[in-house]
């Protein structure tokens, strides 16, 4: 198996069998208002909204996971059949195997689905030269969205987990220029991997094309944990205390969401368990959700597995709907909350 096959292995194997979040849930902290006559029909409750211009029956997306070694066609397959089924988004993990001719067959499955968003994936350090490494093109991007038919590529960034990994890309320098050029060629969002996005960042990406952010804040996956585990396993010292060090490094999901300026769309993942904190990032101002972690285990088992999984969180959403008195996405997005604890704590200082 060669390093790239092995490195994407490790981590779905870790990410399904290791601790790698925190032990504070911020979405928890996120209350929203009780109406206790709502007024609303739950069979008439409408969940459809319109996300980077596709058409959703939900708004909600499985976030990038995985590709680029055997067992990822199998997950990717039975993600893309159970969000097919359900109208839900899909985006697929680092199409980095793919440009390099690993695996393409696990990418271009999703294919085979009627997925009503795609959205493919692409390292933002792969953008620039790193050591020994040369920056991949504008085709190279191009390429990686026909390999699925995306609807919109990822750049995502995902420095964190560079810092950490044995063989980690660490030069940031460009990124920002190399994504500006790729937003005038191809429609692209900037995702983060688990740090969360600034509200300065935000406003640097907001004037340069970009479609939408993917804040994907502290909170979820902590790939600095991840890579941590990889690192210790190979008596890297240094990177597992790395890992260790920034296990709880970044801006907690809710708090990046609520911080970030709304001139473009904001897809909200990053921690998120289920339905009610994906209604919740609705109220905060997301256009819509995300998780990755939460659908792995299911993903790793059988499409009728998703499925269940996806429509829990679909009817937890509609349940939380009901209960805020929101016939629609919009007068969710409406819906009146407070805020406590921890994220009210960053709330008041970011």
């Amino acid at each position: 198996m060669t390093l790239m096959k092995e490195r994407k292995a490790d981590h779905i194997e870790i990410c399904a069998n290791e601790k790698v979040t925190q032990d504070h849930c911020y979405w928890d902290d996120i209350r929203l208002i009780h109406e206790a006559l709502p007024d609303v029909n739950s069979d008439d409750i409408d969940l459809g909204a319109t996300v980077l211009g596709k058409r959703l029956r939900f708004p909600f997306i499985v976030t990038a996971i995985t590709g680029g070694f055997p067992g990822a066609k199998k997950i990717n397959a039975n993600i893309a059949e159970a969000c097919a089924d359900l109208g839900a988004g899909m985006g697929v993990g680092s199409q980095r195997a793919a440009v390099e001719n690993v695996d393409k067959e696990s990418y271009a499955v999703i294919k085979d689905f009627d997925v009503p968003l795609i959205i493919g994936n692409m390292g933002a350090p792969q953008l620039v030269p790193q050591k020994r490494k040369k920056a991949f093109t504008d085709d190279d991007i191009g390429g990686a969205m026909d390999l699925i038919s995306a609807d919109v590529m990822a750049i995502h960034l995902n420095f964190l987990q560079e810092v950490a990994q044995p063989e980690g890309d660490t030069n940031s320098y460009g990124c920002f220029d190399a994504i500006r050029s790729i937003a005038r060629k191809y429609p692209i969002i900037v995702k983060e991997t688990g740090a969360g996005i600034s509200p300065k960042t935000a406003k640097r990406l907001s004037g340069i094309g970009v479609k939408g952010i993917d804040i994907a804040g502290m909170g979820g996956t902590s790939f600095s944990m991840v890579e941590m585990h990889r690192a210790i396993a190979k008596k890297d010292h240094i990177r597992g205390s790395i890992g260790r060090t920034f296990s709880d490094w970044g801006i907690p999901s809710p708090v990046s969401l609520m911080s970030v300026s709304k001139d473009i769309p904001v897809i909200a993942s990053g921690g998120i368990m289920n339905g009610l904190h994906a209604a919740s990032s609705i109220a905060l101002g997301a256009c819509c959700a995300g998780a990755a972690n939460l659908i792995l285990k299911d993903a790793m088992v059988s499409a009728d597995a998703v499925k269940k999984r996806l429509t829990m969180i679909r009817e937890e959403m509609k349940a939380t709907m009901l209960l805020t008195g929101s016939a629609d996405i919009r007068g969710l997005a409406s819906a009146k909350y407070v805020v406590l604890g921890r994220t009210k704590e960053w709330m008041d200082q970011i």
